[in-house]
């Protein structure tokens, strides 16, 4: 322990020299009699190097200091230990130069250790005193040096340590108790060649809108919460993200949902709520300053719009595929990213880059990629490694065939903002670490290159203000010149560089896992199967088309990854909404319909709560037992259905029966093409042509008319005989005995007997019924007729 802190190249006092190794002999006594008493957790407890006291290097400033300046190091020690620290003092060490960018990952991997090289401690004059420093309270220093003062040499990453040396009641000499290494990069002067630096500065958010929207005209959305408000209000994730990036020289990328989901808001809008209920949105002020904002900071600054809602490229790749329609959501999501942009922000974005998560590339997910119309696709070094065996990081551009430019991302620069950097010290830490890299890399060669930084999708308020810091410390130093991603991609390839895309084989587990699956995929196919059913019937089609066409792209978006419950729930609330939107044009229901007489209508109802008409559609009534039943003269007859929004229309079908007996009937709205359209309707028709109380009722007419006809012919001829005998021979007269004037001959009085009989009042015969009943009538019933269910 005594010699800890003789590292290489630290130089020592001879007095603390020999205290330090006094105290070494005095302490291996009892160590040496302790040896065999220690416990099996010694091993664990000896691999454990960091000291006892925690150093925080919170500021450093300036990050990149040059000749004249005053470096400015601030932070806290904290004693961990049980035993209180006194005659401490915090100092500065400056180590030798790093030369290699992996000695620098080295460094920064054992950052706290007390066991590694540190360099030699800066003056004695600048360092901070504490007489004791209490277990479990952290104190503040600081340190200011001039830079003349550190003894630098050439243009170089310096390995800079702020270390805390006192004592403590069981070791009563100087001994160095907790180290902190950062980096200091030095260029004092203009590079000679200046690496070329592009930053992508990404403004991307996760899902916020549903695919529900209000009947009114202005079709009202719904959002799924209120947290994309939370996000642009002030110190919000994407308030942070415009308030720094406004102020800096980077390539925007942008996901045209955001802003689609921000310009929503800046008018009437809802959130959902427990169940069905929604409540307003109230944002629509904050919304309207936060898109004036960033329309002003892109106004000369380079665009580049991801396809709408930032479609996960790798899970297409590996599991969308092979599901029909899944590369038309891409196609259709690039299509409509230029117009959302230019809608929204008034400038033109460059479409023709894919940003495959991470930077991870397969073949696969390059033939995805470039499939909607992308030849730029942007990769990272970690997956598109080098295998020439170059001294230096090459540029950018890398052609991989086909026409396709692969624009690889330097790792190291793109992940150094990654974890949690709400604390300061940890900021810093990553800050001085990326410009140490870039550094680095720029003094590897002569040669000009470009570089590319792609950070993480969805950077937190923490990260981006790390980030900030790291580009304006670059952008102000004397190695490094801002660039255009579309330059970038442009740039002469180095030919040295790798151009071989690795398999699918080659892709990582870990991000393999987080991938939607071919079941995502099935459902939103589904989805559109019902969709495409459905708006060819609708008077507006962009009315549904719009939001579900979104929302389905919504469903593919790369924020959903480790989100695997939230995906499926948004895509299954998407494919609910859909079906709950299409039931609402349906048949009524019919109970069983009873049909007397040989013909007559069959009225079925089609109900339209939607609020536009719909039309396309025919409806069919189709008879199950058509030898009992005809509909239309066939087994089935079809007529042309249009209903109006919020109305109902009937349709009426003619029927014959041809038996009396149960015959089944169904009903079914299809579409012009021939495609089912909602639930079929089912119901029964009891045909009842002749009863047998009707043919009872028939039979005792007919015989009433024939009796009422043989009374009235033995009436007349009773009448008859009683004239006669009443104008018999006249005695008085003696017209009888003298003859007739005029005797009747048989003809004559046959002829008297026929004008005179039953039926000469009455030309027809009472058997003839025809004048008197109505015939069976064989033709169809009026339309009027009202049909007994």
């Amino acid at each position: 322990m005594a010699e800890a802190a003789d590292f290489q190249g630290t130089s020592p006092s001879p007095a603390r020299r020999w205290l330090r190794r006094t105290g070494a002999l005095l302490a291996g006594v009892p160590l040496l009699a302790g040896l065999c008493q220690l416990p099996a957790a010694a091993p664990a407890e000896a691999a454990d190097t960091s000291g006892s006291v925690s150093v925080a290097i919170d500021t450093l400033s300036p990050s990149a200091p040059t000749d004249g300046d005053t470096l400015t190091v601030s932070g806290t020690v904290t004693n961990n230990g049980k035993q209180a620290v006194t005659a401490a003092h915090v100092g500065l060490q400056v180590g030798p130069e790093l030369n290699t960018r992996s000695s620098i990952d080295t460094v920064s991997d054992g950052k706290d250790s007390l066991q590694g090289a540190t360099g030699s401690e800066v003056d004695g004059k600048y360092e901070a005193k504490f007489a004791k420093l209490t277990p479990g309270v952290a104190e503040p220093f600081s340190l200011s040096v001039p830079v003349d003062e550190l003894d630098l040499g050439d243009a170089g990453v310096y390995q800079l340590a702020v270390s805390l040396s006192g004592r403590t009641a069981a070791q009563s000499w100087d001994q160095q108790l907790g180290i902190q290494r950062t980096f200091l990069p030095w260029q004092s002067d203009e590079a000679d060649t200046k690496t070329k630096t592009t930053f992508l500065w990404p403004l991307i958010s996760s899902v916020h809108m549903t695919a529900e929207t209000g009947s009114n005209a202005q079709q009202t959305p719904v959002f799924l919460d209120d947290d994309l408000a939370k996000e642009i209000s002030a110190g919000g994730r994407l308030d942070q993200m415009l308030s720094l990036g406004e102020n800096l020289d980077v390539t925007w990328v942008i996901d045209p949902d955001l802003l689609a989901s921000v310009d929503a808001m800046t008018h009437s809008y809802r959130i959902q709520g427990e169940g069905d209920t929604t409540t307003p949105g109230t944002h629509q002020a904050l919304a309207k300053q936060w898109l004036a904002r960033l329309q002003k900071a892109v106004e000369d600054k380079e665009v580049v719009a991801l396809p709408f809602a930032d479609p996960d490229l790798a899970s297409l790749a590996h599991n969308g595929t092979s599901v029909t329609g899944s590369l038309s959501h891409l196609d259709e999501a690039t299509d409509v990213a230029a117009t959302t942009v230019r809608t929204v922000l008034h400038v033109t974005p460059s479409t023709d880059f894919a940003w495959p998560v991470n930077g991870a590339v397969d073949r696969s997910i390059v033939k995805v990629a470039t499939s909607a119309g992308a030849d730029k696709v942007i990769a990272r070094s970690d997956s598109l490694q080098e295998t020439a065996g170059l001294s230096y990081t090459p540029s950018a551009a890398r052609p991989i065939g086909g026409g396709t430019t692969a624009v690889v991302a330097d790792a190291r620069l793109s992940t150094a903002f990654q974890g949690d950097l709400t604390k300061a010290s940890s900021a810093t830490l990553a800050v001085q670490r990326f410009l140490a890299q870039s550094l680095a890399l720029d003094l590897q060669t002569h040669k000009q290159r470009s570089i590319v930084v792609a950070p993480q999708r969805m950077p937190t308020a923490s990260q981006a203000d790390a980030m900030a810091e790291a580009i304006t410390a670059l952008q102000g130093g004397n190695w490094s010149q801002t660039q255009k991603l579309s330059a970038a991609a442009a740039a002469k390839p180095d030919p040295g560089a790798t151009t071989k895309v690795p398999a699918a084989s080659a892709y990582p587990a870990s991000l393999r896992k987080q991938e939607l699956p071919k079941w995502a995929f099935q459902q939103i196919a589904s989805t559109q199967n019902k969709l495409d059913n459905f708006k060819v019937i609708l008077f507006d089609q962009s009315r549904v088309v719009t939001p579900f066409g979104l929302a389905m792209n919504r469903g593919m978006s790369t924020s959903w990854r480790g989100n695997a419950t939230e995906a499926s729930s948004f895509r299954s609330d998407v494919e609910t909404y859909l079906d709950e939107l299409i039931s609402q044009i349906s048949l009524i229901d019919k109970s069983e319909t009873k049909l007397s007489g040989r013909s007559a209508t069959i009225p079925v109802t089609v109900q339209n709560n939607l609020v536009q008409g719909v039309q396309h559609l025919r409806l069919r009534l189709t008879s199950l037992s058509p030898n009992r039943l005809e509909i239309g003269g066939s087994s089935y007859d079809e007529q042309a259905v249009e209903v109006s929004g919020g109305h109902s229309q009937t349709v009426k079908f003619t029927t014959t029966a041809n038996a009396n007996g149960k015959a089944s009937v169904i009903a079914q709205l299809y579409t012009e093409d021939g495609q089912p359209y909602g639930q079929a309707v089912r119901f029964d028709v009891k045909v009842t042509e002749f009863t047998a109380t009707v043919m009872l009722v028939i039979g005792g007419g007919v015989l009433l008319l024939v009796l009422a006809g043989f009374r009235m012919y033995t009436q007349r001829k009773r009448a008859a005989a009683r004239e006669a005998e009443e104008n018999g021979p006249d005695d008085e007269t003696g017209e009888a005995a003298d003859g007739p004037e005029n005797p009747e001959g048989p003809e004559d009085r046959l002829t008297e007997e026929a004008d005179s009989g039953p039926g000469a009042e009455d030309p027809e015969q009472p058997s003839d019924l025809t004048a008197d009943t109505a015939a069976q009538n064989a033709d169809p019933s009026g339309t009027g007729e009202r049909v007994d269910r």
